[in-house]
Parts: structure tokens; sequence; C-alpha cells
């Protein structure tokens, strides 16, 4: 059986993910459930009552004095699964024909674990380039649970996702099974969109991400040494960030951000300008996290 799993919390475009979701499982030759795993306290029952016969709905209260509770629910979801094949994507997300038997044939041979990609539907943002960088590449070195499948034992044998992060649970858990020696197989078949709302939220998204990836980091310390190699954005941005005073004494200063952007001209300026600043913001992040703690 495969089963996917959705966490959620006071999103209404959990209805339409239900939807796309529901209609690719019936197609498959594999006998597959749905589970949602909800912690909006009853604020979103219509969509539970509206997909009654197709999903199965678990009511979610967080643990005393947690605010986000995402690795809980997952842990939550995955327990209360009856598949050996467990497939994560995110409420929001509207998977593209195909999606599911795609990203799950990996695991019906002889592989444990298995990522897509995530499109952005505006073509704009971090999001959108961080798809198009996965292209050609057969094993990835982390994956998000935005579009994630894996077999129950590589879930056991881990330990299943780190309650002690708010966000950052899901590299966490990628990079704790990397660790082991499983392989994460990339499928560029597999897709889903997600609209990652207005500038403003986004950002807020890329700055919590860049604080999570000091925790990263603050566990995963052996990951250190190949940081400047493996993941330049998390030095390279929070480094221009310290340097922004020296706009005062150079006021060109900013305008080294063209370097990068130049790299996403043929997607024209508002993407380029878009992609830097998210990328800002995620420096900026990493920074809290660092001088934060």
């Amino acid at each position: 059986m495969i089963s996917v799993v959705i966490i959620s919390k006071d999103e209404a475009d959990l209805d339409d993910t239900l939807a796309d979701v529901a209609d690719q499982a019936s197609s498959l030759a594999d006998p597959c459930e749905i589970v949602v795993v909800d912690a909006s306290s009853g604020r979103l029952d219509y969509i539970r009552q509206r997909h009654a016969g197709a999903v199965r709905w678990l009511d979610f209260q967080p643990p005393p004095g947690v605010r986000v509770s995402i690795p809980h629910q997952r842990n939550v979801g995955v327990r209360e699964a009856r598949g050996d094949i467990i497939v994560f994507t995110d409420a929001g997300c509207r998977p593209r024909p195909g999606w599911l038997a795609s990203l799950t044939a990996p695991l019906r041979q002889d592989e444990c674990i298995a990522a897509g990609i995530t499109k952005d539907p505006s073509g704009e943002g971090r999001w959108e380039f961080a798809a198009e960088k996965v292209r050609g590449v057969t094993y990835l070195r982390e994956a998000a649970t935005i579009n994630f499948a894996f077999r129950r034992t590589a879930f056991d044998a881990v330990g299943g996702f780190d309650e002690n992060f708010q966000y950052g649970s899901d590299m966490d858990f990628s990079w704790r099974l990397v660790d082991m020696g499983y392989r994460i197989r990339c499928v560029p078949e597999a897709i889903v969109e997600h609209d990652w709302g207005t500038p403003r939220r986004n950002r807020r998204r890329c700055f919590a991400y860049g604080k999570a990836r000091v925790h990263l980091y603050h566990k995963h310390r052996g990951r250190l040494k190949s940081i400047v190699r493996t993941d330049p954005i998390c030095i390279v941005y929070p480094l221009f960030v310290l340097g922004l005073p020296l706009t005062l004494i150079f006021p060109l200063y900013p305008f080294l951000l063209l370097i990068p952007a130049w790299r996403y001209r043929s997607r024209g300026v508002v993407a380029a300008v878009r992609v830097q600043i998210d990328w800002v913001t995620y420096g900026a992040g990493v920074l809290s996290g660092l001088f934060g703690r």
C-alpha cells in the first residue's frame, strides 16, 4: 500500500490538493490511502466533510509549549499510515498529471527514497531556480518533504523526524538518511506546483529557512568542512548582508548582486531581482540563527 501523508494548519488550499491527489491515487494499480494530519482545531472541517470518503483525517493537538508542530505532525502521519511506501506533499500543492505514479515508481523497484521537483507557477523566485538546478541529477544530497517518498524501513532506520526543529526538520531527515548510506533518487517527471504566496510571505519563509540552516549545521557539524563546496549560498549571502554598511562608503556595493543575477537573465529582470531578494533574506536568516541563538 501507498500512503500519501499531508500535514496542514488553516490552509484552505488543502481542498484542491486533496482533489488532485485523490484523482491520481484512484488510477494507481497499488492500493493507496490519503492521510491528513490537521492542526486547525476544526476550522477546516468543511474540507474534511467534502473528502470524507477518500481521506483519513487525523485531528492533531500540538504538545504543550510547541508553536510550530511540523515535525510532530509528520511523525504522527507516518506512524498512523498503513502503507509500506510513504509519500509527502504539502497543502496547497497541485500535482501535475502522473506525479504520484512517477514518484513512487523507483520505490516499487529497488530504491528506498525518491524526490520530485517543485515548480513555481509564476516562474520566478529561488524556488523555481532550485527546481531547474536538479534536472539531470540522478541522486540528491538533500530533499524537502514537499515532494518526497520513502519506504517505511528508511523512516524507522533514522527514527523519524527530529521534533526539536521548528523548520528544517525535512532537511535534517534527508541528511540523516544520506549519512546512513541511503540515496535520494531524483525523479524530475514527478512535478508539483506550489504558489508560494505574496512576496512578503515568501520573504518570511526564506528568513525562517535561513535561520533553520544554522540549526542544521549545529547538529550536523561534520558537514561544515564541505560547506563552501556544497552550500555556498549559506556563506555568500550572509557575508553580503554583513557588508551592507559598506554602502555608506562604496555606494555601488549592492550592485555586487548583479553578478549572481546574471545567471538568471534568461528569465527576465523581475525574476532575477526576486531571486536575489530571496537569497539576501535567506542570508539575513542565517545571521539571525548565528547571533540570535
